[in-house]
């Protein structure tokens, strides 16, 4: 058995679209959303230990170990499979290298999450499928399913009902507006529009260029105005826009050359940098279900 697994990637997504189309009974906001892989992210890095314990072995400001969606993955996937390792529940030390910002609309808690179930299942030899990982992974937030699905994806639901999708290849310049964005606050805002009118999938793809609109965008200008200037500034080279709940912008490019050109000018008080979009997670190669 494999004892250790190093530079394991949880990549970013961007949402290219997020339309907000009514709310459960329980208080959950319906959506659709089409999500996009790119290639920056974090990296994990883990070693299986036999005592059981879970032991993340990064400091991370602000994020004590015992909420750390890292570590609560680990504890999960141990708990739903304790079953399958009679007499030798396994532990892990992990280490965590952190390069999305928090509240920055990026998946990252929710992507670190993901790799840790996708990377322990294998390390730890527990067997589950992929959608028994998804199942799992619903319990740590709504985003976890699409990065443990393994590709782009259109979402719908509260995000946990994913369809494959076709993507443009692109380049994006990522603006970092320098607010990190708690995303209950942004749903929770009486200015939220909650009615936008379904899509198909088929609309997206016939015409994904520009499509749509992110619908909690107008909520998170007015109370970070960071951002309204981050998307007002990007947007004299295309289509910019915010992703998930905030705070980062973005735009896409058809050509790395055009990124580049663009981030050369991007204003000093923004941290900025360009990615490329991927069309399945670097990781899935250890599910073959």
């Amino acid at each position: 058995m494999a004892r250790t697994l190093n530079n394991c990637p949880a990549p970013a997504k961007l949402n290219l679209f997020l339309h907000i189309t009514g709310r459960r009974a329980d208080g959950y906001h319906l959506l659709q959303s089409v999500f996009q892989l790119i290639d920056r992210g974090d990296l994990l890095h883990f070693a299986v230990r036999d005592d059981g314990v879970i032991h993340r072995s990064t400091e991370l400001a602000g994020v004590p170990a015992d909420s750390d969606l890292v570590v609560r993955a680990a504890r999960l996937l141990q708990a739903a499979t304790a079953d399958r390792m009679p007499g030798r529940l396994l532990g892990a030390d992990i280490a965590v290298e952190k390069n999305l910002p928090m509240g920055g609309g990026l998946g990252g808690g929710s992507s670190d999450a993901a790799s840790t179930l996708l990377v322990l299942n294998h390390l730890w030899q527990t067997g589950l499928t992929r959608a028994e990982l998804m199942t799992l992974g619903l319990q740590l937030g709504a985003d976890v399913p699409f990065f443990l699905f393994g590709r782009n994806a259109f979402a719908e639901g509260i995000g946990e009902a994913l369809s494959p999708v076709e993507t443009p290849e692109s380049w994006f310049v990522v603006i970092e507006p320098g607010v990190s964005v708690a995303t209950q606050r942004i749903f929770s805002s009486i200015e939220l529009t909650r009615d936008t009118k379904p899509v198909k999938i088929t609309d997206f793809s016939g015409a994904p260029v520009g499509f749509g609109k992110n619908d909690l965008q107008v909520v998170a200008e007015n109370l970070f105005p960071p951002i309204a200037a981050a998307v007002k500034w990007l947007r004299q080279f295309g289509d910019a826009r915010m992703t998930g709940s905030g705070a980062c912008v973005f735009c896409p490019f058809e050509q790395e050359q055009q990124a580049e050109a663009v981030l050369k000018t991007v204003p000093p008080q923004w941290k900025a940098w360009k990615a490329k979009a991927i069309t399945h997670h670097p990781l899935a190669y250890l599910l073959q279900k």
